[in-house]
């Protein structure tokens, strides 16, 4: 599986670079220079992008597809320590001075996203202070959503991290509707499907979620965020604070 090439998508009449909020932010002449050498590609459920170790050729930006950033231990067992999706890039290490990351990265919602060389992100990162402020915050703010996930694994009981975990990745996705088993939400958790099973069982009690033959609906968001722990509104409001601000003076001026 994690051989194949990813499915170039010639179909542009629907999707946009701007659909990815980072894109979206930057100036104008920056985005037409990364227009040159956008590949829109599909990236189905499962799909690694690369594995731990590996040199990144490309940088990703999504716009309706999830992507997981999942630490393997020596024996195999998994746990997510971040997730990206349309706020941001895949391939911070491109622009932080390395090659390579310690980690895997999986598709976790399939959809979109824009591919771009390597090499035209580090040239446009050194030529554009602009690029280079938003990509620096934009990892700090990455860094919190990593170092939060630490805390929660470590203190908050499984329902919250699935509230969390729920929580965060409808915020990424155009719908309210997951594909995806609970033995992949387990892996991403880094707990047993047990845990998460009867987490989610919980959670369809109380009318919260849907849960069927691998389908997760939301149906009540406003509950699952009582539900969840600190967490998710520690990692919302640090990205609010790094980056929307700066996102709000810019389409200000625009008007």
């Amino acid at each position: 599986m994690h051989s194949k090439k990813l499915v170039v998508n010639d179909d542009f009449r629907s999707a946009s670079p701007e659909q990815n909020h980072l894109i979206a932010s930057l100036p104008i002449e920056v985005r037409a220079r990364f227009a040159k050498h956008y590949n829109l590609v599909q990236l189905p459920l499962g799909k690694c992008l690369y594995e731990s170790g590996n040199k990144l050729k490309h940088v990703y930006f999504p716009t309706d597809s999830v992507i997981s950033l999942l630490y393997i231990m020596e024996n195999g067992d998994s746990a997510e320590i971040s997730v990206v999706g349309n706020e941001g890039i895949l391939g911070i290490a491109i622009f932080m001075g390395g090659e390579s990351m310690p980690h895997r990265a999986i598709v976790q919602s399939a959809g979109n996203a824009y591919q771009l060389p390597e090499n035209i992100l580090k040239e446009e990162f050194n030529r554009h202070s602009h690029l280079q402020f938003f990509l620096l915050r934009y990892a700090q703010s990455l860094m919190t959503q990593i170092a939060q996930t630490a805390v929660c694994n470590r203190h908050h009981t499984i329902e919250q991290q699935l509230c969390r975990w729920l929580l965060l990745s409808l915020d990424r996705i155009p719908s309210n509707t997951l594909i995806m088993t609970q033995e992949l939400i387990a892996n991403m958790l880094g707990v047993r499907r047990e845990g998460v099973t009867l987490a989610a069982g919980k959670l369809q009690k109380q009318g919260v979620i849907e849960y069927h033959r691998g389908k997760l609906i939301i149906l009540d968001r406003p509950r699952l965020e009582k539900l969840s722990c600190e967490c998710y509104q520690v990692v919302n409001k640090e990205y609010d604070r790094l980056l929307n601000h700066f996102n709000d003076q810019r389409n200000s001026r625009l008007f």
